[in-house]
């Protein structure tokens, strides 16, 4: 499996989420968001927009291509 580059875990941070708050706000398990900050899950379109929408920034910002 390739890893997914991101910078969810530097956005969570910057705005002051636990990694379960982060998964509340998004709707999903804290499991989810973990895999992600990790690079071994890519989120829907629909998540990384919710995602992006929830840490004040842009999926461009949150996840390379």
């Amino acid at each position: 499996m390739e890893r997914v580059s991101n910078s969810v875990q530097e956005h969570r941070h910057d705005a002051g989420l636990t990694q379960e708050e982060l998964a509340a706000k998004a709707g999903v398990t804290r499991q989810t968001v973990i895999a992600m900050e990790k690079g071994n899950y890519a989120p829907s379109v629909a998540l990384a927009l919710k995602l992006a929408k929830v840490l004040k920034t842009t999926v461009e910002d949150l996840f390379r291509i």
